[in-house]
């Protein structure tokens, strides 16, 4: 079951059901804290964080900057908007309402 809970730190408590596995991959709001109760851990709920992908960025990011010029890795294809800096807030818009992958900014 995939459920989202976007910058809220008390969804985050009730998105692993038990014997569930939650994989966070953003932040709360600043000075947010997640809590849970020791008998949740021992009752078969994980939970794991993952930052930049789980790319390791010393040892495994200067090989896939490799792979990407040599064209093994297609980029183009994430890259969903192109735009000018003036149009920057635009940008930040379609990336909040989940319209875009990756805007590139051509100033």
């Amino acid at each position: 079951m995939y459920r989202q809970c976007k910058r809220n730190a008390s969804g985050i408590r009730k998105c692993t059901p038990r014997l569930g596995q939650s994989i966070i991959i953003g932040v709360a709001d600043a000075g947010q804290e997640i809590s849970t109760r020791p008998f949740q851990s021992v009752t078969g709920r994980v939970w794991k964080g993952s930052a930049f992908g789980g790319v390791k960025g010393r040892s495994e990011l200067p090989k896939m900057v490799e792979d990407s010029m040599k064209g093994d890795i297609q980029l183009e294809p994430f890259v969903t908007h192109a735009m000018t800096l003036d149009q920057i807030n635009e940008a930040f818009e379609l990336m909040h309402e989940g319209k875009s992958i990756r805007a590139v900014i051509h100033y």
